[in-house]
């Protein structure tokens, strides 16, 4: 959720689906803002100078209202030069990793989530063998390996 404008094409396609739409974003983004204006600082979209930013994991679906925004901003910090991974799962809709976590590609996104978290907090390299690291295989509030 990166773009309060809710213009991007995956936006507009997905607006109306049964799970994650452009109603509930919209509802997500006045409580985020609280009536304040979208400001870069509060709307990531909007940011114009990225290099300062962390190393990025984004995650989202292939059919997820929110695709187009994150491969943009995923686009946008590679430009930067800031490392980021970018996931986009295909046949996935916003929320499958928790609907559905024991699925294929529910699994895959927890076990690329986890990687990406012990590598920024250990730094060691050590969890980029699969032989070196075991995910979870249990919902996503269960079973980390952090």
């Amino acid at each position: 959720m990166l773009d309060s404008s809710h213009t991007s094409g995956s936006a507009v396609e997905f607006a109306d689906v049964p799970t994650w739409n452009a109603a509930h974003s919209g509802f997500a983004w006045e409580c985020y803002l609280g009536g304040s204006p979208a400001s870069a600082y509060a709307v990531p979209a909007r940011a114009e100078d990225l290099r300062s930013l962390p190393p990025t994991l984004i995650q989202v679906g292939e059919l997820d209202l929110f695709r187009d925004e994150d491969i943009s901003l995923a686009a946008r910090l590679l430009q930067a030069g800031v490392p980021t991974e970018l996931h986009v799962y295909p046949g996935a809709y916003h929320g499958f990793e928790l609907n559905c976590p024991d699925s294929h590609v529910g699994t895959q996104s927890l076990r690329d989530r986890d990687h990406a978290l012990v590598r920024a907090l250990h730094d060691s390299g050590a969890v980029d063998s699969p032989a070196n690291y075991s995910s979870p295989t249990n919902t996503p509030m269960e079973g980390s390996p952090l």
